[in-house]
């Protein structure tokens, strides 16, 4: 059998195909003949050669990679808008480079070396709240163009997210005209959503003439929304239940957390007869549809967030934002009611 051909000058060699010719098919195969590209794809096939993509990219002038880190990918939100990005790369011609910080500090500082060890054209980044490395995310932005995806930590860097002073007071609004006013369980202070969905929840009580009762989540600093959402949930309803009959959580994951305690304790949640307690959320989760009730929360433009930071991004690997001085953009998303079946 013939030696397996491992590298580009080994196949042009077998091919009889110069280098440089074989270098621009894979680069545009529309850049050679009709004649040389149908040469170069049936040598391909009859040495079954497959170049290594990934290292021809880091080796170009100008490298075709995006590096994309958010805090964790087991996270439906943030899982749903790496797709639309990895997506949106391809497209452009771009290979995404996608890490995870798993919500540690000292991992998302080895993901923010790791990009900056690579040869990338620009991240997306989003970051930590409190325990973000925000010297190290600013050294990377020194070095190639940075966009913060859903919070921010720096304001020296672009930002994309959700405009959460409007969708909270949207979904609060709803639940005040519905029904009764709602309490609210905050999520723990991981970034910067988390204090502005909580004052954007007192402000809108307070323009509605409304109580406000913000229930705390226990651990500041933890990501496991669900465990919280329940375990909040089956304290408050073993002691006697909420402060009101309403409660709207910080995010769908904790309050999917909070409709499975209801109904381990036989808590009816709904708005048909015999219902006891109303649920809404923030975000529509993946799985908010499929809840039992399913989940009446505020939609993030998934697609927008994906859309609005590449774009974003692009510009400023383009020179055409950013590298005037000017203040850095920020593009803040609305979200959309969606009313269901557990408030």
């Amino acid at each position: 059998m013939a030696a397996k051909i491992r590298n580009m000058e080994e196949f042009s060699a077998a091919s009889g195909i110069s280098r440089p010719t074989v270098s621009r098919y894979f680069n545009d195969p529309d850049s050679v003949r009709k004649s040389t590209r149908e040469k170069i794809e049936a040598a391909l096939k009859k040495f079954d050669y497959h170049p290594n993509m990934f290292a021809m990219n880091l080796n170009r002038r100008n490298p075709r990679n995006i590096g994309v880190i958010v805090p964790r990918l087991v996270d439906p939100f943030y899982a749903e808008v790496v797709r639309r990005i990895e997506l949106g790369c391809a497209e452009a011609g771009y290979w995404a480079i996608v890490l995870s910080s798993h919500g540690e500090s000292d991992l998302e500082a080895n993901a923010l070396d790791t990009l900056r060890s690579l040869r990338i054209s620009g991240a997306i980044v989003a970051p930590l709240g409190t325990g973000a490395n925000v010297a190290r995310i600013e050294q990377l932005n020194d070095e190639v163009p940075v966009v913060f995806l859903d919070s921010r930590v720096s304001d020296r860097i672009p930002f994309v997210g959700n405009d959460n002073r409007r969708s909270i007071s949207l979904i609060v609004d709803y639940l005040c005209r519905s029904g009764e006013p709602p309490c609210f369980l905050e999520m723990p202070r991981v970034n910067q959503n988390a204090g502005e969905r909580t004052e954007a929840y007192l402000e809108t009580m307070a323009r509605l003439g409304a109580e406000p009762h913000v229930i705390a989540p226990g651990d500041p600093d933890a990501w496991g929304f669900e465990e919280i959402g329940h375990d909040v949930a089956t304290r408050m309803l073993r002691g006697g239940g909420f402060p009101t009959r309403t409660v709207l959580c910080a995010n769908d994951r904790m309050a999917i957390g909070m409709l499975a305690a209801a109904y381990a304790l036989g808590t009816r949640v709904g708005i048909g007869p015999g219902s006891e307690l109303r649920v809404a959320g923030h975000d529509d989760h993946p799985l908010s549809r499929f809840t039992c009730p399913a989940l009446t929360t505020v939609a993030q433009d998934y697609q927008g967030l994906a859309a609005r930071s590449l774009a974003m991004l692009f510009d400023r690997m383009e020179g055409r934002r950013g590298s005037d001085g000017a203040e850095p953009e920020h593009g803040l998303l609305e979200a959309r009611l969606m009313m269901r079946a557990s408030a």
